[in-house]
C-alpha cells in the first residue's frame, strides 16, 4: 500500500460503514436509506483500479470488508425493537455479497480495462451489483437457507406479496431484492459521470508533474 492509496481506503471505510448506519432506517416500504449508499463502493473500487490497478482496488475491497465485520459484529451486540440489530445471517450474506461482489468487479473491470472508457466501468459494476444483490437477499432472507440460523425466525420476508406492490406474487423479500438492485443499477449509470471526471482531472495532473 502507497501514500496514494490511502484515500480510495478512506472513502471505502467511510461507505461501508454509512451503508451499516443507513441500512437500519427505511426510504419508502422496500428500501432503506443504505441502499443509496452502498452502490458508491462499485465507483470507489473501479476508480482504483482504473488509477492505480487491480492490486490497489483489492486492497481497498479488503479495507472495506474489514470494517463491514466490524459493524456487524457491533450490531450483534446492540439489541432493536426484534433482538440484535445484526443477526448472523445478515452478518454472513453481508460479507459474502460484498467480498465475492467486490472482487468479481476487480476482475472483470481488469480484463475490460483496453476497451472504451466506459465498458469496464458500467459492466463490472453491473455484473458485480447483480451477484451482490442476489447473495445478500438469498442468503439473508430465502426460507431455504433457514438451517444457517434456526433461531432466526424470517418467515416475515416469505410472506407473498404482489411484487413491489404490483406485480407478480412473489415472497416479500425478492421484492426488496429488486428494488435494491433497481436502485443499484441506476446509480452505477450514474456513477459513470464522476467516473470519467475524476479519471481525466487525475490524468491532468499526472501530465502537468
Amino acid at each position: 500500500m502507497t501514500r496514494a492509496h490511502i484515500p480510495g481506503i478512506i472513502a471505502m471505510a467511510l461507505i461501508v460503514l454509512a451503508s451499516n448506519i443507513l441500512v437500519q432506517f427505511l426510504f419508502g416500504n422496500w428500501l432503506t436509506w443504505g441502499a443509496f449508499t452502498y452502490p458508491l463502493a462499485f465507483l470507489v473500487t473501479d476508480l482504483m483500479n482504473r488509477l492505480y490497478g487491480p492490486s490497489a482496488a483489492r486492497q481497498v475491497v479488503f479495507a472495506g470488508f474489514i470494517v463491514g465485520v466490524i459493524c456487524s459484529l457491533i450490531g450483534t451486540q446492540i439489541e432493536g425493537e426484534f433482538g440484535p440489530l445484526v443477526t448472523f445471517r445478515i452478518a454472513l450474506a453481508s460479507g459474502v455479497a460484498f467480498l465475492t461482489a467486490q472482487l468479481l468487479d476487480v476482475t472483470i473491470f481488469d480484463r475490460m480495462r483496453d476497451g472504451a472508457w466506459w465498458r469496464a466501468p458500467l459492466a463490472s459494476t453491473l455484473i458485480g451489483a447483480s451477484v451482490d444483490t442476489a447473495l445478500f437477499f438469498t442468503i439473508a432472507f430465502s426460507g431455504a437457507l433457514a438451517f444457517l440460523e434456526p433461531g432466526n425466525d424470517v418467515s416475515w420476508a416469505g410472506e407473498m406479496l404482489p411484487m413491489l406492490g404490483s406485480g407478480p406474487v412473489a415472497p416479500l423479500w425478492v421484492s426488496l431484492a429488486v428494488a435494491d438492485w433497481m436502485v443499484k443499477i441506476s446509480l452505477a449509470l450514474l456513477a459513470l459521470i464522476p467516473f470519467r471526471l475524476i479519471v481525466l482531472r487525475f490524468r491532468e495532473k499526472v501530465v502537468l508533474t
